[in-house]
């Protein structure tokens, strides 16, 4: 298995496309697995590959914990869909079967014409299962504490501003008040966002525009989906 060269746009490419659907490299949650990849992206990828720059940015965030993070890194040719030959400086050299190909190495001025074959029927079969791969689309589930003013503010019509706020990729759920101290009580709402349209800093934007109700909005929970 492998992405290829993941400092090049075909591997970055690869990579998006495998984490459509998942949220790391291997497993549930995060290991050495995402780590050996992240080492070897280098840098964000662009913003047109959303899921790439999801997981990276994520992975990102564990900078100062990723030699605590279970499992045990391997070379980075073991991770990724498909069959793709390890070219990241300093990993490890893996022992090949005689009919393992590399899909996206340099054509070899002695590669068999069998080679060619089998490289080319390879890289047409993934390409083709790519293509029949519904797109998955990332979602969020956040809870946010809207604060008032204080124990006048009319929390009705403050939940009521709130919830007018609509946009693709927004769903709000429910909703309850929260006592905070001297009669306040604070609005604690659930939404269901997709990631690509909808963030937690534009959430912040519309809610504290209602600024007669609003004094702030804090995010209390975040999770995927």
């Amino acid at each position: 298995m492998g992405f290829g060269d993941l400092k090049t746009a075909a591997g970055l490419h690869m990579l998006n496309d495998f984490l459509a659907d998942r949220s790391y490299i291997e497993g549930f949650g995060p290991s050495q697995a995402d780590v050996a990849v992240f080492e070897a992206v280098s840098a964000p990828p662009p913003a047109d590959l959303c899921h790439a720059l999801r997981w990276y940015n994520h992975i990102q965030s564990y900078e100062k914990q990723k030699a605590s993070l279970p499992g045990v890194k391997k070379a980075l040719g073991k991770y990724g869909p498909v069959d793709v030959e390890d070219t990241t400086a300093g990993a490890a050299a893996d022992t090949k079967d005689d009919d393992d190909i590399d899909l996206f190495g340099s054509d070899d001025e002695e590669e068999s014409e069998e080679a060619k074959r089998l490289r080319d029927e390879r890289l047409a079969q993934y390409e083709s299962k790519k293509s029949k791969k519904p797109a998955v689309v990332a979602k969020s589930s956040i809870l946010l504490d809207v604060k008032p003013w204080d124990d006048e503010t009319d929390m009705a019509k403050l939940e009521e501003c709130v919830r007018s706020i609509q946009t693709d990729g927004l769903v709000w759920g429910s909703s309850k008040l929260v006592p905070v101290g001297y009669g306040i009580k604070k609005l604690q709402i659930q939404c269901v966002v997709e990631d690509d349209k909808v963030g937690t800093d534009m959430l912040e934007e519309r809610i504290t525009a209602f600024e007669d109700y609003v004094q702030s909005m804090d995010v209390a929970a975040f999770n995927k989906i």
